[in-house]
């Protein structure tokens, strides 16, 4: 009897201190937000654009981009106001259900607000919503608005948002000239003293991408496209960089995974091309004890030649070499130009705050407050760089030395 009623009592505790799904919310009750972009105007006040799926659209087997359907895949709303809390309730009065940021996975920036008024502001609200995920991509809308970004469609991702990610992810890979960042990088970095962050800038061409017939054809009218670097001092975006200063950059962030590096040749112009399978990138500090300060970049890279239009011989030991050394000047240019201009910008994009202070945290103490106006500006740089040629293709010798016969 007793062993029955402690199990009747022990039941009954159970169910009490079960919690259940208090806070389960369905479907149907929600608008998923898959981007999210912020604008300044000019009075001062923010204008939010929020890129909402939809689900039915997105979930369809027809044509990419359309979802088999004759509506489109997202929807996005507009709202304006002085803070960003006050926006996010007043959508609601355009919003048949509740606005949800837990599947948000791409924040725009517009290119005036981050240069008149800081991305500060924006990422303390961000941080602070617990259903904001932390890991979403960041970019900065390049000579466009973020809601015009927003409402570009795409005739290959279905989900707008979807196309600037795997577009930045894929260039990244591929090219080495953009990074992705999320908004936890970008924090740290806007916190950490000597070590500013660089963002993606993104741009929309044309600019009619905003209805389902500018993207059924072949040739879309508008389409966003990856524009160069955007580069912060204190918060602000001061510049933004393009070609060979944004590769530069990002081979001393070590980010480079593979990219192309072409190289003159017996007077041509781009004659060969280096494929790089992979490289490393390691900077450290070196001291002096008069308080000069002397960067150290060594970079070991890994490819293969992947396209010669001169009659070079390849078999050759000699003429792998002097290309290996072509290669390595102009990955060593591009480093330089990288450098000159953070310099100029007296901003420390490059992370070499951070080596000094791996090196010296005593001295990084006394020196991180002036960092940037100070002593970044007068660092000496001394670029080393190892190029290995691996492969040359299934042909060592060129046809065209064939042809020059």
């Amino acid at each position: 009897m007793k062993t029955k009623l402690y199990c009747l009592v022990s039941a009954l505790l159970t169910i009490v201190l079960l919690s259940g799904c208090w806070s389960n919310q369905e479907l149907p009750d929600l608008a998923l937000v898959s981007a999210t972009g912020i604008d300044l105007e000019d009075d001062g006040r923010y204008t939010v654009t929020v890129q909402v799926i939809n689900p039915g659209n997105v979930a369809g087997e027809g044509m990419q981009g359309t979802g088999g359907s004759e509506s489109p895949p997202v929807s996005t709303y507009t709202e304006s106001g002085w803070n960003l809390t006050e926006i996010n309730r007043k959508m609601s009065k355009k919003v048949s259900r509740r606005i949800y940021y837990a599947h948000t996975n791409l924040v725009v920036i517009s290119e005036k607000l981050a240069e008149e008024k800081g991305i500060q502001p924006v990422f303390d609200v961000l941080e602070r919503d617990h259903e904001f995920r932390s890991s979403a991509q960041v970019v900065i809308s390049h000579q466009s608005d973020a809601e015009d970004i927003m409402k570009t469609l795409s005739s290959i991702d279905k989900v707008p948002a979807n196309k600037i990610i795997n577009t930045m992810r894929s260039t990244e890979k591929a090219w080495g000239e953009h990074v992705s960042v999320n908004i936890r990088e970008l924090v740290a970095k806007l916190v950490s003293p000597g070590e500013a962050p660089v963002v993606t800038t993104f741009h929309t061409i044309e600019n009619q991408g905003e209805t389902l017939q500018s993207i059924q054809q072949t040739n879309p009218a508008g389409r966003l496209e990856a524009a160069g670097l955007a580069i912060f001092k204190n918060g602000r975006m001061v510049d933004m960089t393009t070609g060979e200063t944004s590769k530069g950059i990002v081979w001393l962030l070590d980010k480079v995974k593979t990219t192309a590096v072409s190289v003159d040749w017996n007077e041509e112009k781009h004659a060969a091309v280096f494929d790089l399978v992979r490289q490393q990138t390691k900077v450290s500090a070196d001291l002096g004890k008069g308080g000069d300060v002397r960067m150290k970049v060594n970079i070991a890279a890994e490819g293969n030649a992947s396209e010669v239009k001169q009659p070079i011989n390849l078999a050759s030991p000699g003429v792998l070499n002097k290309m290996e050394q072509k290669v390595e000047e102009t990955i060593k240019q591009s480093i330089l130009h990288a450098v000159d201009k953070a310099q100029e910008l007296e901003t420390d994009i490059l992370g070499f705050g951070e080596a000094v202070h791996q090196a010296n945290p005593d001295k990084w103490k006394k020196w991180e407050g002036e960092w940037d106006e100070s002593y970044f500006p007068e660092v000496q740089v001394d670029v080393s760089v190892d190029v290995f040629i691996r492969r040359t293709g299934l042909r060592n010798e060129s046809f065209h030395r064939n042809l020059s016969r």
